[in-house]
């Protein structure tokens, strides 16, 4: 019985803790001079708290399991959403489909331009000026 109990506890702690980072967000959103989705600010919150540690991780593992372990099934309603604009989304294809292969585009140079960067030959213990080459 004691098994079921804290099984429970650490669930509802979970999504306690998931949601209040939700609802922070969203206050944070509200008050924000500029349009940032709430959820995000949330989330950029959870982060920050599990990237610190001043929130265990453990604490919200559970209810993080969950909703992967349901995230198709979480999509639906935004699929049947997307549907209802169906005539807008054929008689705007071109735009979209351009923005979506030059998003796509630029985020892979990012992306290549960062791990060149990140993952460049570097000389262990050589001054800062050694590893440049003298070039500054």
């Amino acid at each position: 019985m004691s098994t079921i109990i804290s099984a429970c506890w650490q669930y509802l702690r979970a999504f306690v803790l998931i949601y209040l980072c939700l609802f922070v967000g969203n206050a944070i959103s509200a008050l924000l001079p500029i349009t940032i989705p709430g959820s995000i600010l949330g989330m950029l919150l959870l982060f920050a708290l599990l990237a610190s540690q001043i929130l265990p991780a453990h604490w919200v593992k559970p209810g993080c399991h969950v909703l992967i372990r349901y995230m198709a099934l979480l999509f639906v309603p935004i699929g049947v959403g997307v549907m209802s604009y169906y005539d807008e989304l054929t008689s705007q294809f071109g735009p979209l489909v351009v923005s979506c292969v030059v998003s796509t585009f630029i985020t892979m140079l990012v992306v290549v331009y960062s791990s060149h960067m990140v993952h460049r030959e570097r000389i262990i213990g050589a001054p800062a000026d050694e590893e440049t080459g003298g070039k500054e």
